[in-house]
């Protein structure tokens, strides 16, 4: 079992908490909309082979609310001001869900901040075809079992997300859900301006999107795919929904390593 740590540091203005795992090159890793949700399989798969730099977003866990972050753009800068003060540009990044969208923003403002991108189920554009959920008006019992195209069937999501919740627990959520609200419901968990921004990008990128995902539509996956253009490519793993890396984790390392060592 890999040994993780979790730092408090004073940086670009705000004490962040970080967890820290791994050895080898740094992957910095943006977790979702609802939070990191622990040291799961492909952290320790991956981790044998890099160093994993998982930031607790502002409002999240033990990271302090930045009052001055209003939307995911401004989150995004605030991001690229830690990286560079760590002195990890450029730096190969993995983004899921609204972490993703937080990453193409960091791309989009600095085409050589990344390395190589790999976002899965990514929000931030609003899609030619289809919707983004809206996650604000349903419970996060809900929310959570939506994610996954088998609840049932995933060991590593019933573990994480199984059984009764906590009202620590249900605090968290709560707040992490709060917090994706003020910055990302108007307008709703996209940015008009990144499809145009992300336009000629040469950053070696990679599109990740479970076939069962009712979260995230595959119109985002085929707009970012049009904006980005060659430099992207996509990968489609078959039967899971939002959470590939926890419905299916074999195949997303595959995936993973196979375009990090290319």
């Amino acid at each position: 079992m890999i040994k993780t740590t979790e730092e408090t540091q004073n940086i670009a203005g705000a004490q962040l908490a970080i967890v820290k795992g791994g050895s080898g090159k740094p992957l910095l890793v943006l977790h979702d909309e609802l939070g990191y949700p622990g040291w799961m399989s492909w952290n320790e798969s991956l981790g044998h082979d890099r160093t994993l730099l998982i930031p607790l977003q502002p409002g999240f866990g033990k990271t302090p609310r930045l009052e001055w972050v209003r939307s995911y753009r401004d989150l995004a800068g605030f991001y690229a001001q830690v990286v560079r003060e760590l002195k990890l540009d450029p730096i190969d990044v993995i983004g899921f869900s609204a972490g993703g969208f937080i990453a193409a923003e960091m791309a989009a403002a600095d085409p050589h901040i990344f390395s190589k991108m790999i976002l899965v189920a990514p929000m931030g554009l609003k899609p030619t075809e289809g919707e983004i959920m809206d996650i604000f008006p349903i419970t996060i019992r809900t929310h959570l079992l939506a994610t996954v195209a088998d609840p049932a069937g995933t060991p590593e999501f019933s573990r994480l997300y199984g059984g009764e919740m906590t009202p620590e627990v249900f605090e968290a959520f709560e707040d992490a859900r709060a917090e994706t609200a003020r910055i990302g419901w108007e307008p709703y968990m996209h940015d008009p301006a990144l499809p145009h921004l992300l336009r000629g990008l040469k950053t070696p990128t990679l599109l990740i999107w479970g076939t069962a995902d009712h979260v995230m539509p595959r119109g985002c996956i085929d707009d970012y795919k049009r904006a980005i253009g060659d430099a992207a490519k996509v990968a489609l793993i078959e039967k899971v929904g939002h959470r590939p890396e926890t419905e299916n984790s074999t195949e997303f390392e595959r995936v993973v390593r196979g375009f990090l060592s290319a």
